[in-house]
């Protein structure tokens, strides 16, 4: 009986695999957030003056999903998945909290920027967590 019980309780890396492919989901819907908001921000800059409201709302999209990435990063690390994913998380929750600071203050020498360095960043998360996200 004590054979069976040990059989059925799965490994810490099957144990995470939920937690992985929610993480990548997040991941993905968090990069094309960011991707999405230099279109609204070329759209205001083209005359169309309400998608600055979108702008704004995609923002705070961003920063819930950066900080539900965070989150589910912390579950995968804790899960026995890597720890990578979440200090790549803190990096860009931490580069977004600056970004949507430097927009509010309409410091765009410093927006446009880091927006760039930011779709760099997370476009490399992504195609990591997707490509090797399971592994120590």
């Amino acid at each position: 009986m004590t054979n069976t019980v040990a059989a059925r309780e799965p490994s810490p890396l099957s144990r995470g695999r939920t937690v992985l492919g929610v993480t990548r989901g997040c991941v993905t819907l968090h990069t094309v957030a960011i991707f999405a908001q230099p279109v609204f921000a070329g759209r205001y800059l083209t005359g169309d003056y309400d998608m600055l409201a979108v702008h704004g709302l995609g923002a705070d999209l961003i920063t819930c999903l950066g900080v539900a990435q965070i989150v589910l990063s912390v579950l995968l690390w804790w899960r026995g998945g890597t720890r990578w994913p979440f200090w790549a998380s803190l990096l860009l929750f931490l580069g977004e909290s600056g970004q949507y600071f430097a927009g509010l203050s309409g410091a765009l020498d410093l927006h446009v920027p880091l927006g760039v360095a930011l779709a760099v960043a997370a476009s490399i998360t992504l195609v990591a967590i997707c490509r090797n996200g399971d592994r120590r």
